[in-house]
């Protein structure tokens, strides 16, 4: 004999800030947002940011990823665990212009790093520009910056 199965209700609050609580023994947590109906749909409006955020990207899992990988690899090389990128490429099994592609990210200015690490990069860098899949990526730090949309250092 089946058992039914377990429903969870949820409920959209708008509030001021996200919360956190447990209720009945189950984790309730409360993200600010309206659901408003477009054309038939419902939209969920997150709240405006605050003065300063609004350009920030937030966290890109995929570009955190591909800088430690780079800066991993570049590592192995470094260390003389593998003599070159062809090396690498050999080793991890994947195309040796994917591995260089990658490598390359480690030539970032340091404070592009750690703006994509804590989440505060421009909204409109992606990890196709940041591989310099669209535009070639320059070797100077402030050309860097100019490109990405970051403010001069």
């Amino acid at each position: 004999m089946k058992t039914p199965a377990r429903r969870h209700a949820v409920t959209v609050e708008a509030g001021d800030a996200a919360r956190d609580f447990v209720s009945n023994g189950q984790r309730v947590t409360t993200v600010p947002l309206t659901i408003t109906r477009r054309h038939n749909r419902k939209l969920m409006v997150p709240p405006t940011p605050a003065q300063g955020e609004e350009n920030h990207g937030g966290f890109d899992e995929p570009m955190i990823r591909m800088l430690a990988r780079a800066f991993h690899w570049q590592r192995l090389i470094d260390e003389g665990k593998y003599a070159t990128i062809a090396k690498l490429s050999t080793a991890l099994k994947m195309e040796q212009g994917y591995a260089a592609e990658v490598i390359r990210l480690t030539m970032l200015a340091p404070d592009i790093v750690a703006a994509v690490v804590e989440g505060r990069q421009p909204r409109q860098l992606n990890l196709h520009l940041l591989r310099g899949r669209i535009r070639s990526i320059p070797r100077d730090w402030n050309e860097q910056r100019h490109l990405f949309g970051f403010p001069d250092a």
